[in-house]
């Protein structure tokens, strides 16, 4: 049976309003009238967002789009093109530099150093730190150089032009400063950053900032002029651009080094280390030169070519026994520490470089052909002409005299040009026959070939083949005209006489000591027989008549104590200008002790035009001095004997 349903209650309705009854007593009127109802405000509108959907969708898409640049672009730097990225990397950040090496010493034969180098420093300078964004400043290089102009001794636009280098970042300012214009830099440095300084109201940027250096060595000369000649000099890079820095470049100059580093706004990063190969430095030069002989030389040379208002002179002081050259000096020199004062024409080794006649110096090679010919003795009596007619011209002597009786011994004494070409002729059955041998004794003797030296522009001088001598040539040659020689060469002859006849080329250099400290010695010089033992003896004696006996031409040239060997020169000078004949060179040449000779003493001047021109007159007291402070200075005893006088002249009945 189906539940029943509860009973229904009523729904009450909404209330309904009771109206107030009338107050007891109050007679019931009409009803009051009700309050006007508010108006009904209108229904708020409702604002409906759009869906958020797309605009993260479109955010999202530029944000891919943007991480997908950062990843190609990644993948190109790490992956694509790193070893590129790196290396353009390590070229900015690393900087590589050459370590320059030390170049060695040259030493004279005691030690004392000749040429030297010392602590230097290249100025150098990043272009980039000198642009207006670098240095906060629009003209700093402007700035810069006004400030290192001064300091460097340079042109301030030179500077200003290397500072504005456009994209670099190095340039070089100046070489080869000395430590002390270093140290004014860093002073001026110092004073511009603490100006600069955000205390003191600058911008932070120094105006020198990128102003750096770089180690280095400059050569200097201790002894100024001192054997400049034979030293030379050295370019602006520090190679040998003369003389024996040049000749010996590769063993001085040695071996430069690398390093490399990184660095950071020009500055260098200790931390990061630094890579490189050190520099071997060079090795030392020790000469065959004397310093204190090459003083005497010097200065000896160089106040008589003053004196006597000559172009140029030098003198040459060689050991007879070794070939080696304890002095060679020139005169007018130059200073190898100050090249810009110079005169260029003094700037090379004139007694190994100028190539002239010699003069009556060249008879020793006559005499001596004579004597190992075996056609003549010292006392053959030798008839002098004041003149000689031979080929196409009329010889005469210095002087005008009447004929005179010599000896052969006489024929050298007093310089005779005819008696030369008397004695010489008879070297031949016919005069080019003589010609012949007479040649074949100067190329012996060194005359047209190198001395040995390799010296750097050394002249051999001028002989001709014996069958290209002109009819005159062949009369001058055996008294030193048509031909040439260098001071060298005609040192060398008579240091051959000195030497028993045996010549030794002539050294320059002892050895090398290079970087380990080791001294190597130079190589023995060559030696070659020229004229027999007895002939050279013969020969010595006969220049000591020269000297000693009052009729020769060299009694200036006498040393008391000690006998001398030695032979005048005056010979008619070819201008190198003109072309043509015009002045004189005097000489003279000889060497003692004459009975055991040790010092050949050479000395010339070319185109003396004050005073006497005559070799004797001015050469002939050169030689006294030098050969004298030479003696002493190495230690040689006087000589003890007496000379054997020779005859000079003949009585005709005889």
């Amino acid at each position: 049976m189906p539940p029943k349903e509860p009973p229904r209650r009523p729904v009450p309705g909404p209330a309904r309003p009771t109206r107030p009854r009338p107050a007891a007593g109050r007679p019931a009127g009409p009803a009051p009238r009700r309050a006007p109802r508010p108006p009904a405000r209108p229904k708020a509108r409702t604002i409906r967002l759009g869906s958020p959907k797309p605009r993260l969708r479109l955010v999202s898409l530029g944000l891919t789009l943007v991480m997908l640049v950062f990843v190609v672009r990644l993948l190109q730097v790490q992956a694509v093109d790193a070893s590129a990225y790196a290396a353009k990397a390590q070229k900015h950040r690393y900087q590589e530099f050459t370590l320059s090496a030390d170049r060695g010493e040259i030493t004279d034969r005691a030690g004392i150093a000749l040429a030297a180098s010392v602590d230097a420093y290249d100025i150098t300078a990043d272009p980039k730190l000198f642009t207006p964004e670098d240095s906060k400043v629009r003209d700093a290089p402007e700035q810069a150089a006004a400030l290192l102009a001064p300091l460097l001794g340079k042109d301030p636009a030179e500077l200003v032009k290397k500072l504005r280098t456009p994209k670099s970042r190095y340039t070089l300012l100046a070489r080869k400063q000395t430590p002390q214009v270093w140290k004014q830099i860093k002073d001026l440095k110092k004073v511009y950053e603490r100006k600069a300084s955000p205390a003191e109201g600058g911008n932070g940027v120094s105006v020198l900032g990128g102003i750096l250096s770089e180690p280095s060595t400059k050569r200097v000369y201790p002894n100024g002029e001192l054997a400049a000649g034979i030293l030379g000099y050295v370019n602006a890079e520090g190679r040998g651009a003369g003389g024996l820095e040049s000749m010996l470049d590769q063993e001085l100059a040695g071996t430069d080094g690398k390093i490399r580093f990184a660095q950071s706004g020009g500055r260098r990063v200790p931390t990061a280390g630094s890579q490189g190969t050190p520099a071997v430095p060079g090795s030392d030069i020790e000469l065959t030169i004397d310093r204190d002989i090459q003083w005497a030389a010097q200065q000896a040379i160089t106040d008589q070519v003053r004196k006597s208002k000559a172009d140029r002179g030098y003198v040459i002081v060689q050991n007879t026994r070794t070939g080696e050259v304890l002095a060679m000096a020139n005169a007018p020199g130059f200073d190898p520490n100050d090249l810009s004062a110079a005169n260029s024409a003094a700037m090379g080794n004139a007694a190994l470089q100028d190539a002239y006649e010699p003069g009556s110096t060249s008879k020793v090679m006559s005499m001596a052909a004579v004597l190992e010919e075996g056609v003549a003795t010292p006392d053959t009596h030798v008839v002098v002409p004041n003149r000689l007619h031979r080929g196409d011209r009329l010889f005469k002597d210095d002087i005008d005299h009447p004929t005179w009786h010599l000896t052969l011994n006489g024929v050298l004494a007093k310089s005779s040009n005819i008696g030369t070409i008397l004695a010489t002729g008879q070297l031949g059955a016919t005069q080019p026959e003589a010609n012949r041998v007479l040649h074949s004794y100067l190329r012996k003797f060194g005359i047209g070939s190198p001395t040995g030296l390799g010296y750097p522009g050394e002249t051999s001088g001028i002989l001709a083949k014996p069958q290209d001598w002109s009819t005159s040539q062949q009369y001058t040659i055996p008294f030193g005209q048509g031909l040439s020689v260098n001071a060298m060469q005609a040192a060398s002859v008579f240091s051959t006489i000195a030497n028993k006849g045996v010549r030794i080329e002539p050294t320059l250099v002892r050895g090398l000591k290079g970087p380990d400290g080791r001294f190597t010695p130079a190589p023995a010089p060559r030696q070659t027989r020229v004229v027999s033992e007895k002939t050279a003896g013969t020969v010595a004696r006969m220049l000591e008549s020269v000297v000693g006996d009052e009729e020769g031409t060299g009694t200036k040239a006498r040393i008391p104590g000690y006998r001398v060997a030695g032979k005048t020169g005056t010979a008619n000078r070819v201008d190198p200008e003109l072309g043509r004949y015009k002045g004189y060179t005097a000489s003279f040449a000889g060497f003692a002790p004459a009975d055991d000779p040790q010092i050949t003493v050479y000395c010339a001047i070319q185109n003396p035009t004050k005073g006497s021109y005559f070799g004797g007159q001015i050469c002939g007291p050169i030689y006294k001095k030098v050969m004298e402070f030479a003696l002493k200075t190495l230690h040689v005893a006087p000589t003890g004997s007496q000379p054997a006088r020779m005859p000079v002249t003949f009585k005709p009945s005889e």
